[in-house]
Parts: structure tokens; C-alpha cells; sequence
């Protein structure tokens, strides 16, 4: 029987009454959602004053990477601007590098970020650390390239919701442990970061249908893992797993209350506390698996998205630049 879970938000909840649900994965219905998983990226860039091109790199065996680079249009090239490297979501197995790709959109318009978006390879055709090292491989790609991307290398966020959260997290802990790049933020956004499945969340979200179901998360993980052995999966796989959490950079996690994830996206930032880091948390109540990027309109999803911005924009923009800026704005309004 299922556990009691928490209540939806009240807006959240109906409009969650409009969407297919599943309660179950497999590999026949992957193959036959996958395609509509993936979505053209002109509709998120329309009204937006953005430049893009595409670069494919290959590494040393030949495997391509293809990266999208959203700028900000009009101005030229950039010069010192922060990066966001963005990693999508999909449960490992599906989406691509436009999935999501309006949150940091908003970024860009809000920093004049420079965004990049990494098509890394999928589970199950690619498996164990296949998908973090793609994400990986291109995040060196970009800080070796910074002075021709018009990148600040001091302001290097990486960011990603669901798995691409998980894929953030692992990448993240690569850096510090190859000691390159250098990276000021990682921002988590409802992150699968660990394989084990066991938690409370977990246990209540099981027996679907949903967004994301206990059912839905064990097929991801078991197409990721693949041949692994079950006890000596790898950190940078399941970041939940890594033993140390010190030295990372500041970190952003936030989830919301009623989904599979809430309760090992709790215990992470728990971890990095206790490591001596600097995490910020946010649990929204009454929040579904990817609230805010299925609907950014409701209300619960607006507070989410602002909150997240607010965060950064602590992060990358100086104190006192932040403060010159009030204070002009303070001086139009009088």
C-alpha cells in the first residue's frame, strides 16, 4: 500500500490533472515517447534577443559532442561574461540539449550570460559513465575556449534539472577532483542523484502515475548503470554516493515536497553543511517533479524561478555593482 504523501499545491494540482501520466518505464514505451521528449528550441528562443551556434568536438576515440551557444544579441562579442553550462533533464534516457532550455534562458537575459547547452549521449545505449564524462568533456571544451566564447573563466556555473542535476552534481565533483575547471556555482534542480531508490520520497511515489514515479526512476537508473556492479557504483554516477563533499562550489538545490526526489536532494545539501560548504535549499510545498518547467506560470513556479535568480545573481554579480544598480534605480523612481 502507499505511504500518505503530501499534499499538490492547489494550482500545481490541477494542472497536473491535464497531463499524461505514466506510472511505469520500459523499453518499448521509451521508444515510443522519446520523440516527443525532444522539442524544437526556436518557440523558446522567439522574443528573445539571442544569438546561437553549434560546435561539435570529438574526443580522442572519435566520440562527437555536439554544444549549443546561446549569447546575447547585439552587443558583439562578449567580454568576461559569466557562463552557464546547462545539462537537461530526461531521466537519463531522454530529452536533448534544448529540454529545459528556457530556465537558463532567462539567465542569459538577466546576467548577459553566456549559455551552454551539452548534448550528452543517453542510457541505455550508453551506460555507467558515458553520460557524465560527455558532460564532462564539455565543460573542459568551454573553459579552454573562454577567451573566444567572451567567457569570464571566474564565473563558470554549471546547472541542470533532474537528471541533468544529477549530471551537474557529478560533474562538479569531477572538477574538484581533477582540480580543472574552476567553477563559482552548481545549481541543482530537483536532482536524481542517487541510485539507490530507497528514501521515504521515494517509497511514497511509488504505484504511480506521475510525473516521475519510484517505478519510472528505477528503470532510469538501471539503464544507466548497465553492467556496473550494484556495489561499486561510482560517485560521479550517483553523486549521493560520494564520500567527501568539501570543496565544492557554492551550491543552489531546491525540489519540491511531493515528488520521488524531495528527501536524497534534502540529505545532499544536509552533506555539504556538514562538510563545512556553502549550500542554499529550497523545498516547495506542494511541488511535483519539474513544477516550474512543465508550467512557469503558475505561481509556485514563478516564486521557484525568482528565488533561483535571486541566488545567482548573488553569486555573479559584485555587491557593490549590485548596489550602484539600486541605487539608480532608486534615483529614476524619485
Amino acid at each position: 500500500m502507499n505511504q500518505q504523501r503530501p499534499p499538490f499545491d492547489p494550482e500545481l494540482g490541477r494542472l497536473l490533472a491535464d497531463i499524461p501520466l505514466l506510472a511505469e518505464l520500459d523499453t518499448e514505451v521509451l521508444a515510443q515517447i522519446r520523440p516527443f521528449s525532444s522539442a524544437p528550441v526556436e518557440p523558446a528562443l522567439a522574443g528573445r534577443a539571442v544569438d546561437r551556434h553549434e560546435v561539435s568536438i570529438t574526443d580522442t576515440g572519435g566520440t562527437p559532442l555536439a554544444l549549443s551557444i546561446f549569447s546575447p544579441a547585439g552587443t558583439g562579442r562578449p567580454a568576461g561574461a559569466p557562463c552557464v553550462y546547462w545539462m537537461h533533464g530526461g531521466g537519463m534516457v531522454m530529452g536533448d540539449r534544448f529540454s529545459q532550455i528556457d530556465i537558463p534562458l532567462d539567465w542569459l537575459e538577466a546576467f548577459g550570460a553566456v549559455v551552454v547547452s551539452v548534448e550528452y549521449r543517453l542510457a541505455p545505449e550508453a551506460t555507467g559513465t558515458s553520460l557524465v564524462d560527455d558532460c564532462y568533456r564539455g565543460l573542459l571544451w568551454v573553459a579552454e575556449h573562454a577567451d573566444e566564447l567572451g567567457i569570464d573563466p571566474a564565473r563558470i556555473v554549471v546547472a541542470g534539472a533532474s537528471a541533468g542535476g544529477g549530471l551537474t552534481a557529478g560533474v562538479t565533483l569531477m572538477a574538484r577532483d581533477r582540480g580543472t575547471p574552476a567553477l563559482v556555482a552548481q545549481v541543482l534542480i530537483c536532482p536524481m542523484l542517487d541510485h539507490r531508490n530507497n528514501t521515504v520520497s521515494s517509497r511514497q511515489y511509488a504505484g504511480g502515475p506521475g510525473v516521475w514515479t519510484r517505478e519510472m526512476n528505477e528503470f532510469g537508473w538501471r539503464s544507466v548503470l548497465g553492467d556496473l556492479d550494484p556495489d561499486a557504483v561510482p560517485g560521479y554516477v550517483s553523486p549521493a554516493l560520494a564520500d567527501d563533499l568539501s570543496g565544492l562550489p557554492a551550491t543552489y538545490v531546491d525540489v519540491g515536497t511531493a515528488e520521488v526526489f524531495r528527501d536524497e536532494d534534502v540529505a545532499y545539501a544536509t552533506r555539504i553543511w556538514a562538510a563545512g560548504g556553502r549550500a542554499e535549499l529550497h523545498v516547495w510545498a506542494g511541488g511535483w517533479h519539474g513544477f516550474d518547467a512543465l508550467y512557469p506560470h503558475a505561481r509556485l513556479s514563478v516564486a521557484a524561478r525568482r528565488t533561483r535568480t535571486e541566488w545567482l545573481s548573488r553569486i555573479l554579480v559584485p555587491a557593490d555593482a549590485a548596489s550602484v544598480a539600486h541605487d539608480a534605480g532608486q534615483g529614476a523612481v524619485r
